[in-house]
């Protein structure tokens, strides 16, 4: 059964069906950078013991030692790579660059402090592809789940960053499972086309784009307001008819602080779960928050491993 037809017959569960999708593929080597607090060592130990991750430890050794005996966790199976706190992001880049693994975890340092070194000039990450992020939100009484994009990384997207943006997160939906040609929703305050509202434009441009084929494998809708993307019965009485209106399954939004808004509204008002990872670098790079949930931990892991399936099958040279 697909990560797709799992979640229709079990929304409740859509985390823990991707948890289980990506148990059936080979596990990843993880370059898990300055894993030295309870909750960033703990998630990794979990995420190894279900056999989804092999984590290479990036960090000062005597620090991830001494959490892992204060805690009770055990750690004598995996390698550890001694860096003080200031090199440890560039060692978990440089480790990536000389092919030691296909994934990259945040630990307990600042996402800052990772994404400095992930997008520094030649010795970082960076591809033809913008980096951008991918909330995956698991919302109580959605039979789907939702993408946000982005919600962390580009604060101001032009029209090409939104261009990858997009891009980014129709191929992560499509390798981790979840189905062929995911419904786009480009959201704004409003449905329609006006230049008053610069996303509105940006948003039709977009659409346009995918008609010329400037980015494949989804289906694009927009302008629309969050209530026409998600909700049919909204988008019926605005009287908005296209395959995406009120059945979006991947949702971008207009700029960083709209996105975040939106995504902690959901997980501190609807209870929604929030996993995510980073895209169009090397590699897929996990960025777990310490107010993570378990499930959302594991949920991010395995959309990286599942992804790194996908780019494994698909393309084995990561490109320059």
């Amino acid at each position: 059964m697909s990560v797709a037809s799992a979640e229709a017959s079990a929304p409740q569960s859509k985390y823990d069906r991707l948890v289980a999708a990506s148990q059936q593929v080979p596990s990843a080597v993880t370059i898990v950078v300055h894993p030295c607090d309870e909750s960033s060592l703990t998630g990794v130990c979990e995420a190894a013991e279900l056999g989804i991750i092999k984590p290479i430890l990036v960090g000062p050794a005597d620090k991830i030692k001494r959490t892992a005996a204060k805690y009770n966790l055990n750690i004598a199976g995996f390698d550890i790579v001694d860096a003080p706190h200031s090199e440890a992001a560039a060692k978990g880049v440089a480790l990536v660059h000389e092919a030691k693994g296909e994934l990259l975890m945040k630990g307990s340092l600042h996402t800052d402090e990772l994404m400095r070194a992930v997008t520094a000039g030649a010795s970082g990450l960076r591809t033809s592809r913008r980096i951008s992020h991918v909330f995956a939100m698991s919302v109580p009484d959605h039979a789907d789940t939702l993408f946000i994009t982005d919600a962390a990384i580009n604060i101001f997207p032009d029209l090409e960053a939104k261009r990858d943006i997009v891009q980014n997160a129709i191929d992560l939906f499509v390798g981790i499972g979840l189905g062929s040609h995911p419904r786009v929703a480009l959201l704004s305050a409003v449905e329609t086309v006006t230049t008053k509202i610069p996303s509105t434009l940006e948003a039709a441009a977009l659409c346009k784009m995918a008609d010329r084929g400037q980015i494949t494998g989804g289906v694009l809708d927009g302008p629309l307001a969050f209530d026409n993307a998600i909700d049919p019965e909204a988008a019926r009485i605005k009287g908005i008819n296209s395959p995406v209106a009120g059945r979006a399954q991947i949702l971008v939004v207009p700029d960083l602080e709209a996105g975040n808004m939106l995504a902690k509204n959901l997980t501190f008002l609807a209870k929604a779960d929030a996993a995510g990872i980073v895209l169009g670098a090397r590699v897929p790079i996990v960025l777990t928050s310490r107010a993570d949930s378990v499930r959302a931990r594991m949920a991010s892991c395995a959309m990286a491993v599942l992804h790194a399936d996908a780019r494994r099958r698909h393309h084995p040279v990561p490109a320059a």
